[in-house]
């Protein structure tokens, strides 16, 4: 069971920074909104922890969680989606 409380505690964190990410970015003259936080996909490889992260917010951010287990540090990539294509497969033609 150790595993699991790591792991829970790893998600913990990844949701955390998210989250005082969107707050510290919102704007303070409008009203607070409400929004979920979710993880889209996370992977573990060694001592390093990777996690993709979005939320309800309409304002088409994702977001890059990454734990370094060698320096005990996280970074986190705050992205806006620009753009979306459907681009056929060249080798169905």
């Amino acid at each position: 069971m150790a595993n699991y409380s790591v792991q829970t505690k790893m998600d913990d964190v990844a949701i955390k920074l998210v989250h005082d990410w969107i707050e510290g970015h919102l704007d303070a003259s409008d009203p607070a909104p409400m929004y979920e936080i979710f993880t889209v996909w996370k992977c573990k490889t060694l001592q390093n922890w990777k996690y993709l992260i979005s939320t309800s917010l309409p304002d088409g951010m994702y977001f890059e969680a990454t734990y370094n287990g060698d320096k005990h540090i996280w970074y986190l990539d705050a992205y806006k989606k620009f753009d979306h294509q459907n681009i056929p497969d060249p080798a169905d033609d």
